[in-house]
């Protein structure tokens, strides 16, 4: 007799495959033991069966089966086979019309080459996907009911300690890690980037979460978690997305983490991300700048004297070419008039947004989502129809997103010290010891637009007329 030996667990928590080995010795000794002939021998470690998900392993189990290689198929148990009612329905038919039977190291074996046999594999395998599908419930009342608790699923990670074990456990602030958490909140919300704190990091030798270095999406993930305050989110992206207060201690305000987590999520942030290659090296280049000819987006470029190797940088039209300007005269202009406008007395006020609305909008997001979740539960209840539940969606999924779009632009991206610092007397002083990237950064607060357009008159030295300074947003 000609036969495969499959092995399969679901859950492999050391990482050492020890429970595949021992099912396969178990296969291995019956088919051995009653002088059969072994084709292959195939394991799917650490992969389930229960929800049809792809197994490499029985997969290449089934390519024999349809080859004709072998004759049996030998399992531990036939639940280590097949658990999802679709693959049980497609490997009974499959093995019937191949006639490969089954064979069972311990529980019961079937012949699928008859009608009773496939009838019985049927039957008893209902019973695999009913025990399956009864665990998977447990498991997911004990994830909710951890979430109404606020405990996190497993440990909440860098910034914590776990102290002891189970429901009981406790979770108490790593102060060497959470200061690095509130350095990254607050250095961020300056209007650092992410690469230049991503890099300093790793130059001074932080640790990172991983134990590797720090990349620039485990510093944004780090900053944008909601257990930084205390927040534990129970089916993250799905309809059924609940947020309960944790049971641990914050690491951050809550009004800094809303601030923050709103401007790395901004669509303007992930497409000036790849639109503007030199946004951190140039004051307008890639968004703010732009060409009062033709609109399109401003780069740098030098112009010179080759011979005495004197080269002038030049903000230039990155699309048609059809303007250039001393990008010193350029830069000393925009900050003369950012300062001017900060040292205003009514500075504090236009620059600081709106905090309060910001959140008010926030919960009228959150209130929405509530009632699209009730709407959902609804449906699966039988209560609503599909047609119901279709003209509640968009009814209510618009005014989500104007909610949200609301509390974007009530929220600026520098924090509360750093604005406050920029408005009044020490405006100068701040803004020329700021590095281009924190500069940047205040621009896209105010909402400053610059244009540059042909020169009008003739002659040498910088015409600053040529140079449209407005506000987006704002009155100036």
């Amino acid at each position: 007799m000609q036969v495969v030996l499959y092995a399969r667990i679901s859950e492999d928590t050391t990482g050492e495959a020890s429970g595949v080995r021992r099912q396969l010795e178990e296969c291995r000794a019956l088919a051995v033991g009653r002088g059969w002939d072994i084709v292959d021998e195939i394991t799917d470690n650490d992969l389930s069966a229960a929800k049809g998900g792809h197994r490499p392993g029985y997969a290449k189990v089934l390519d024999l089966v349809r080859s004709g290689a072998v004759s049996h198929v030998v399992v531990w148990q036939t639940s280590r086979l097949v658990r999802n009612r679709r693959e049980r329905a497609d490997a009974i038919e499959l093995f019937g019309r191949q006639r490969v039977g089954i064979i069972a190291v311990r529980g019961v074996s079937f012949d699928l080459s008859t009608a009773y046999g496939r009838g019985q594999a049927g039957l008893l395998g209902e019973f695999d996907s009913m025990e399956s599908e009864v665990k998977a419930e447990r498991v997911a009342a004990a994830a909710a009911d951890r979430a109404r608790c606020g405990r996190p699923n497993g440990g909440l990670g860098y910034g914590w300690t776990k102290v002891g074990a189970g429901s009981s456990a406790t979770y108490a602030v790593d102060p060497e890690q959470a200061a690095i958490v509130q350095e990254i909140t607050r250095r961020l919300l300056s209007g650092e980037s992410l690469l230049s704190l991503t890099n300093d990091l790793n130059v001074r030798g932080v640790p990172a979460p991983a134990g590797d270095r720090w990349g620039k999406t485990s510093v944004k993930k780090i900053a944008t978690r909601p257990a930084n305050v205390a927040l534990r989110v129970h089916h993250r992206g799905r309809s059924t997305e609940t947020v309960y207060e944790g049971a641990w201690p914050p690491l951050v305000d809550r009004a800094d983490w809303e601030r923050l987590t709103a401007v790395l999520a901004a669509p303007e942030r992930r497409q000036n991300s790849v639109a503007r290659p030199g946004a951190r090296r140039h004051l307008l280049t890639w968004g703010i700048g732009s060409c009062g000819v033709c609109g399109g987006f401003l780069r740098v470029g030098t112009k010179g004297n080759s011979r005495y190797g004197v080269h002038r940088p030049l903000y230039l039209c990155a699309e048609k070419g059809c303007v250039g300007r001393s990008q010193a005269a350029v830069d000393e202009l925009v900050g003369k008039v950012v300062i001017a406008r900060l040292s205003r007395d009514d500075a504090l006020a236009w620059l600081l947004g709106d905090d309060d609305e910001a959140r008010r909008q926030a919960e009228v997001a959150e209130d929405l989502r509530r009632r699209l979740d009730a709407a959902a539960d609804q449906y699966a209840d039988g209560k609503i129809t599909d047609r119901q539940l279709g003209r509640i969606t968009a009814r209510l999924q618009p005014r989500i997103d104007d909610a949200e779009r609301a509390r974007r632009s009530a929220t600026r991206m520098l924090d509360l010290d750093t604005l406050r610092a920029l408005a009044g007397p020490t405006a100068v002083e701040r803004w020329e010891g700021m590095t281009v990237t924190q500069r940047r950064a205040v621009l896209e607060t105010i909402g400053m637009e610059v244009a540059i357009d042909r020169v009008t008159r003739r002659g040498p030295g910088f015409d600053p007329q040529s140079v449209r300074i407005g506000w987006k947003g704002a009155s100036s």
